[in-house]
Formats: C-alpha cells, structure tokens, sequence
C-alpha cells in the first residue's frame, strides 16, 4: 500500500473517471435534500437557500430602489434580510466594494431562486474554462473532474463567488503571456474582492508585464469611476465605514466561524492565539508568499508553475479566506498536473495532489472536530510542491558554466 501511495499507481485511468462522478451524484443528492427540506424561507439548518448569497441579493434590491449605500447599513440591510427571508434569517454583514453591486442589481431583478440558480450557472462555466485552458485534454475528461472538484459543492451551498474569482484570476493567467491587456481586464476585475489581487502586482511587476498591469490599473480606475457615478460618493463613504466591522467583528473575532476559514490567521486564533500574534504569523506566511512569487516570476519559471504558485500564494496571503474560496486550488491544480504530465510526476505528488482535490470536502468539518486546519495544511503542501518542482526546473533549465581553457 505504501509503494502504490508513493507512485500514485492506486490512481488509476478508472479511478480518475468514476470518482469524479461519484461526487458529483452526492452533491446533487444532498443539494436535492438541502431544497426538498427548503420551506420556501429557510432551509432545515434555518438559513436561507444558498446561504451567503442572501446578503448579495438583498444589497442588489437596495440598488434597484436607488439606495445603493444601504447595504453597508447593518440595521437596514438585516431588515431587509429579515423580509425576504423571514424574521428568523440569519443576518449575513455586506462588506464588498462597491464594484460588486452593480451584479447583485443585475440578479436582483429575478425572483431569489431563479437569480442563484443564475448567479451559479452564468460563472461556473468561467471557472470551467480557466481549468480547461490550464489542463488542454478532452472536456470529457475535464469536465466531471472539475465538476466533481468539492469546493464545487461548498460553493454551490453557500451560493458564493468562487467560481467568479476562480475563472478571473486563472483564465487571466492563462491568457498573460498572448493577450495581456485582456489579462489586465480580468485582473482588474478582482478589485469586487481586493484580498485576491494582494500578490499580483508582485508577480506582474517580476515577471516584466507591463502591459498587463497599466491594464489593470487602468480597469479599477475605470471601475471605480463608473461606480461613482452610479452609485454616488456616499456609497464608496459607507463602504470605508464599514471596513472596521468587517476586520473586528468579521476578521479579528472570528464571528464566521474559525473552523470555516482556512487562513494562517484563523489558524491561529482557532488555537488560541491573541490577534496580534495571529497577524504577526500571518504577516510572516505573506512575506514568504511573497518572496516565493517574486523569485519564480522574476526568474521566469514555467509558466504553469509560477501560474499556480501564485493562486496558491494567494489563499496563504490573506487572512480571511473560506472554504469556498478554494475554488482558485481547481485551476492551479490543473496547471500543476499539467506540467508534471509533461515532466513526469515524482514520488508521492499523485497522492499528495488527490489529498489536496479532496480536502475542501473536509476541510471544514475536520478543522471543527479536531482544531486542526486541513485546508491550510493541504494548500501549503501544495504550494510546497509547486515551489520545489519550479526550484528544480530553474536548476534544469540554467546554462552550464563554462569550462575553462586549457593554457
């Protein structure tokens, strides 16, 4: 059993078929039951029907009222939670940029389900495609295993936008190299969720892509401006206004839950750590983050790998990171199995890159039973590896030194 985890030869051409599929029909039999337990309100856990998109589809009825500024109300967006939800809804705090409002508006113009079922269906297939772009096989063989991927799953029941992060942050990189401005758009498009652009400048400005950054810089400034002028300079006030609650209460105090973030931060906390130390660990694990990302561009490792070291760099940069913001691990684990189908896998990396595919299945549940965060143990396995086959492709890759001439 030890020599066929090591070789990874237990993972088998039907294995990698049939398993995807098997978490998928599990997902659906539990979104099945999550909806048939639904009582039109609040499902049988008492939350809404996908859960965080609540707060998203009640900032979006604000903006079409023409009170774009509300949802940064926590009093007036929990009653306007409370009715479209009933009295008992929990009270999800609304702490985007004002960029972000503009789709809760477009969605908010449906009837709530219709607008979730939307809001998944019109961005999965983002997420879909960074994969594809990053892994180029049949969609046959993409497709159930993306699919099958558990963030899927917890993002499907949170009703969240992992699938908008993930197809922004890994279709940009795919398309860096032959379509820069293009790359920067999407790039720039992260500005609705801030935290998961903190590396890119680093890596853009090492790896010399000045293109791609003036078109991101060029995106948010455009962003910002049409959110002005639609939205007013009072919506941007309430935005910073609420930046304190959202890094006390959110952030610092752990209101989500530390076993549901999957941070150096949370980690920290959920063991006991005082807020200070918590930053202080987390302060380190970015600058290494950082550090890592700036040398793999600067000296042009594969694309791939430097691809996927900087979305996993991405998760261990920040302090407030979900489960379902796992989401960005599906395109850099097919750019990871992309490189080593080329290069050929090393002992252990099948085993250790399937424990990374499965973990947000369990990351949550297992954090709460046992304090111990799998989710960031098994993204720091993964940017290890990244990290370790992009030091030994450089390696490979260096010119040899000259021999001397003999006199």
């Amino acid at each position: 059993m030890l020599d066929s985890l090591r070789s990874g030869s237990w993972l088998t051409a039907e294995r990698l078929r049939v398993y995807p599929l098997i978490f998928i029909v599990f997902y659906a039999i539990a979104l099945g039951w999550t909806v048939c337990n639904w009582d039109g309100k609040l499902d049988a856990t008492g939350q809404p029907l996908g859960a965080d998109y609540s707060e998203v589809y009640a900032a979006g009825t604000f903006v079409l009222e023409g009170r774009p500024a509300l949802p940064y109300d926590n009093g007036a967006h929990a009653a306007r939670q409370r009715d479209l939800f009933g009295p008992k809804a929990p009270f999800y705090a609304w702490g985007y940029p004002p960029y972000f409002l503009g789709l809760a508006a477009l969605f908010a113009v449906f009837p709530y389900v219709l607008a979730l079922i939307l809001w998944q269906a019109s961005t999965f297939p983002l997420y879909a495609g960074a994969v594809r772009a990053a892994l180029p096989l049949p969609w046959r063989q993409i497709l159930p295993a993306a699919a099958g991927f558990p963030a899927v799953f917890v993002n499907l029941g949170h009703g969240h936008n992992g699938f908008l992060t993930a197809g922004l942050l890994g279709l940009g990189l795919v398309l860096l190299e032959r379509r820069p401005l293009l790359a920067g758009m999407l790039f720039g498009c992260l500005a609705y969720k801030p935290q998961y652009g903190l590396l890119l400048p680093i890596a853009l400005l090492a790896g010399f892509h000045w293109r791609a950054l003036l078109a991101v810089a060029a995106t948010a400034a455009l962003l910002t401006l049409a959110t002005l002028a639609a939205f007013g300079s009072e919506t941007w006030q309430g935005f910073f206004a609420s930046i304190p609650f959202s890094r006390e209460i959110v952030v610092e105090q752990g209101n989500t839950g530390w076993y549901k973030l999957q941070t150096v931060f949370a980690a920290v906390r959920m063991l006991g750590g005082s807020v200070p130390t918590a930053y202080g660990f987390q302060g380190v694990s970015t600058l290494i983050c950082a550090l890592a990302v700036g040398w793999l561009w600067l000296r042009r490792a594969d694309w791939r790998l430097r691809s996927a070291a900087l979305m996993t760099a991405t998760l261990l940069s920040t302090p407030y990171a979900l489960d379902y913001d796992m989401m960005v691990l599906g395109p850099a684990l097919a750019m990871s199995i992309a490189y080593l189908l080329e290069k050929g896998f090393g002992d252990w990396e099948k085993t250790l890159l399937a424990g990374v595919w499965l973990m947000p299945l369990v990351a949550r549940t297992f954090a709460k039973a046992t304090l111990m965060p799998l989710g960031l143990i098994m993204t720091l396995v993964l940017f290890a590896l990244v990290l370790r086959r992009g030091i030994v492709d450089l390696r490979r890759s260096a010119p040899a030194a000259p021999r001397p001439v003999a006199a």
